[in-house]
């Protein structure tokens, strides 16, 4: 017998019993309550100060009592909350290691899903939900990534560069206090030029270009995460002529 989606160990007990011709016959009992296990992990990516739903997504019953938990599956794994839907209670775990998410955590009382408000990058992580349904429980598992807000790029005349012609202009985008997954690109039009990330946190990120002084073309400089953005042009008239052309 080959058992699929089963959440807890079930315990069979077989009755062999030889019929009257010899052949057998097995009956068998469940001891044990079943369930489902919830093995996909849902990844949400959201913006520092955003507001986020974990959505249960399932269908509540009005005996179901759930847990949310973060930190799932490392030493410093926490419970959050806990809320029994036939009481209509809602208690939220309060500890040293649940601080970072004291004023920020509210449960949908109709859903049971998870709302965090104000999100930090604290609040990065992994969160599991128990919903406890007899004879089941179900498990629904989240990846949450939370991006810190992306510093507006600025450009400077780079004078500390020598250009490779008298006739070029070479210029500096910078971005201050980076976070992770923050990349750095030069565009002439929608063509991309150059570029540079980082993997480190709150340094100087800066990406050089030369550009001729009478170039007519559109340079912009984008700093960018996975889910956002931020641009700035270049103006080469005012950045590169306010120290003179070359005759």
């Amino acid at each position: 017998m080959y058992l699929k989606n089963v959440c807890f160990v079930h315990l069979f007990i077989y009755y062999i019993i030889a019929s009257s011709r010899d052949k057998l016959q097995y009956n068998y009992k469940c001891l044990c309550c079943s369930g489902v296990f919830g093995d996909e992990v849902k990844s949400v990516s959201v913006m520092e100060g955003d507001t986020v739903t974990l959505y249960t997504d399932a269908q509540t019953q009005s005996h179901d009592v759930m847990e949310w938990m973060f930190g799932v599956q490392s030493p410093d794994e926490i419970t959050i909350a806990e809320f029994n839907r036939e009481a209509n209670f809602i208690h939220f775990i309060q500890s040293v290691y649940t601080e970072r998410f004291k004023n920020h955590v509210e449960i949908d009382d109709q859903t049971g899903s998870l709302i965090i408000t104000n999100i930090t990058t604290q609040h990065t992580g992994r969160y599991k939900l128990d919903i406890s349904r007899k004879p089941s429980v179900l498990i629904r598992h989240f990846n949450l990534t939370v991006y810190a807000r992306l510093p507006v790029p600025f450009i400077t005349r780079d004078c500390s560069s020598s250009s490779s012609s008298s006739s070029c202009c070479c210029v500096l985008c910078s971005v201050m206090n980076v976070s992770h997954d923050v990349s750095v690109s030069w565009y002439k039009g929608k063509s991309l030029l150059s570029s540079i990330s980082v993997s480190d946190l709150n340094i100087r990120l800066s990406l050089p270009l030369e550009v001729e002084y009478q170039d007519t073309n559109t340079y912009t400089c984008v700093v960018n995460n996975p889910i956002t953005n931020l641009t700035q042009h270049l103006h080469i008239t005012q950045l590169c002529h306010t120290f003179g052309v070359p005759h």
